[in-house]
């Protein structure tokens, strides 16, 4: 069984709902899903009538279920039943007495020893029987209503405490391939009893590849549209995903067996039917395939990376195959029709690459600022409102991750296809691309590419990375007095049996506690306090971030058991 986990997401602790609700698929669902994908069901439609216009006009010779359709101009009276005239050679009935039945040869009727003409007057019989005093009993309308069927009352109450989010429980999201089978799995972390398990999951059409939690609700959401405060001061719980296809779902995560998402972004009916075509002519082809044709509006390919801008709630931005970076705001409603074509798409679309853009993230300290990362072995960053005023640098190599530093509004990380991590300061770019750009530091991070990046937002000068050779890496950055140099260490690196590294991404509310997934399927809580290296190493760190440091029994490493984890340990090339 092949299964991996593409990218991982952690919620905050308190933000979701204690008891999630139910999916419920009455009208107003109904209704609003037939908005969202009003454009996929008319083009269906049209190409349905098309068809049965075309059968119509294609002759009298058809077979089986096709025979049955009759031409309204056609005479009906022109057909003759063959099987008429010999029912009336063998059967005579008596017209002026249409009730009494057919007699025989011999004059008796046929039916007589039956006594039908007195079936309706034989005489009540008392009742009799288990159920013969069934009118007595009470009905009730509904199961609630009886008082001795309790056992619904007790489903649905275990039920509930089953599904029960308590405010110290942190929420995980990992987008999950199995079998070519692709699902949000989200599970609850319990980091006082240091319990990892899967609360519910959430289908996908494709193959995921990126993820983002934000809190704004989505304009076309249930709970936006059910009340009338304003956008900006409602909050939620949702999860925006990116996959092979060209548009952008976002799901609520307060909702249980949800089967449609709380808003789309792009146009399915200008992508589903897209088929790759191959560059080069004659029969030798190149691998390569010739680029759809972009839009400024939605994208044409794979979403690779999304970022949700935590001051401007409203805004999204994406990276997609299609070398373009857009940004939506979630307050338009993409059920509307704009002007020409488009309808309400991106609000902004950017050119900045040559190639696939992997990676893209909003800068926290400076919320219009964003920073992207390409194959075309570039990183741009730029205003979002002046993009051709913005800067950038060569890297060597396909750019993997990015990460800004959130303790430092200039400074940001890239990870490589190679192996390599490189820090940068904004400030110090050129404009021109042509002008050396070199990096404030380097560091061999991996045999294999650095895969996976994040910068720990409780302890200054603390990253972690993964990579394609399996393990996972803290890292310590130190600064010296004169800020021109940085120190940077290796404080603890383990393989946590999760395959090739494709995430990693440090808790929102636990300082030295991480989670990690790969190629082998598995999600890993990995808690490197519990090492007394790395207590020693970050210790001072934290003390001056003011966290409290927890010494803990044990690997530090907490996972969800798998039926089928001692017969699929071992694939994907683990030793």
């Amino acid at each position: 069984m092949s299964s991996l986990i593409s990218c991982v997401s952690w919620v905050k602790r308190g933000v979701a709902a204690r008891h999630p609700g139910k999916y419920v698929l009455d009208d107003n669902e109904l209704a609003r899903v037939s908005a969202l994908a009003h454009i996929e069901l008319e083009d269906a439609r049209k190409e349905l009538e098309a068809a049965h216009k075309a059968a119509g006009t294609m002759g009298k010779g058809a077979e089986g279920e096709e025979a049955d359709d009759v031409d309204e101009d056609e005479d009906e009276s022109a057909w003759v039943d063959e099987d008429d005239d010999k029912a009336d050679e063998d059967v005579t009935m008596e017209v002026d007495e249409p009730h009494k039945p057919a007699k025989s040869a011999n004059g008796d009727d046929d039916l007589a020893e039956y006594n039908l003409d007195d079936y309706d007057e034989d005489d009540t019989m008392p009742a009799m029987g288990p159920f013969s005093n069934i009118k007595g009993l009470t009905y009730h309308r509904n199961n609630d209503e009886d008082p001795y069927i309790t056992l619904k009352e007790d489903e649905e109450e275990n039920e509930r405490e089953e599904l029960e989010i308590l405010p110290t429980d942190n929420i995980l999201v990992a987008a999950k391939t199995e079998d070519e089978i692709s699902q949000l799995e989200i599970y609850v972390y319990d980091e006082s009893e240091e319990n990892l398990y899967a609360h519910h999951d959430l289908m996908l059409p494709s193959f995921p590849l990126c993820l983002e939690w934000l809190d704004f609700p989505p304009v076309t959401s249930p709970s936006a549209q059910a009340t009338s405060t304003h956008p900006a001061k409602q909050f939620g719980n949702y999860i925006a995903v990116g996959t092979m296809e060209p548009e952008i779902e976002i799901w609520s995560l307060d909702v249980v067996d949800a089967m449609y998402p709380d808003m789309v972004l792009g146009r399915p009916d200008k992508t589903a039917a897209h088929v790759p075509t191959p560059l080069g002519t004659g029969k030798k082809k190149r691998k390569k395939t010739k680029h759809r044709a972009t839009s400024s509006a939605y994208h044409v390919d794979a979403v690779l990376s999304l970022s949700w801008n935590r001051t401007h709630r409203n805004l999204l931005a994406s990276a997609s195959a299609d070398r373009t970076v857009k940004l939506w705001d979630l307050t338009r409603d993409p059920t509307i029709s704009g002007e020409g074509d488009e309808g309400q798409g991106a609000l902004r679309s950017f050119d900045v690459h040559k190639d696939k853009v992997q990676a893209v993230q909003w800068n926290e300290k400076e919320p219009t600022v964003l920073l992207t990362g390409s194959y075309d072995r570039t990183v741009r960053t730029f205003d979002s409102r002046a993009p051709d005023a913005g800067v950038g640098a060569v890297v060597g190599a396909d750019v993997e991750a990015i990460r800004w530093d959130p303790w430092e509004a200039h400074g940001f990380y890239v990870s490589l296809e190679n192996g390599l991590v490189l820090n940068f300061d904004a400030r110090a770019l050129p404009s021109n691309l042509s002008s050396p750009s070199p990096a404030r530091f380097t560091l061999s991070a991996h045999d294999g590419a650095a895969s996976a990046l994040d910068v720990n937002p409780h302890i200054r000068g603390c990253i972690v990375t993964g990579g394609t050779d399996k393990v996972v890496k803290v890292w310590n950055v130190n600064e010296d007095a004169d800020l021109e140099k940085r120190q940077v260490s290796l404080v603890i690196s383990r393989d946590l049996g999760v395959g090739k590294v494709f995430s990693t991404s440090w808790s929102p509310d636990d300082a030295l506690t991480l989670a990690a997934a790969g190629s082998q399927g598995k999600l890993q809580v990995w808690d490197i306090g519990a090492n007394a290296g790395a207590r020693k190493a970050l210790g001072s760190k934290l003390a001056e971030a003011g966290r409290m440091l927890k010494e803990k029994m044990g690997g530090g490493v907490v996972g969800v058991a798998s039926d089928d984890e001692d017969s699929s340990g071992d694939e994907d090339g683990d030793e």
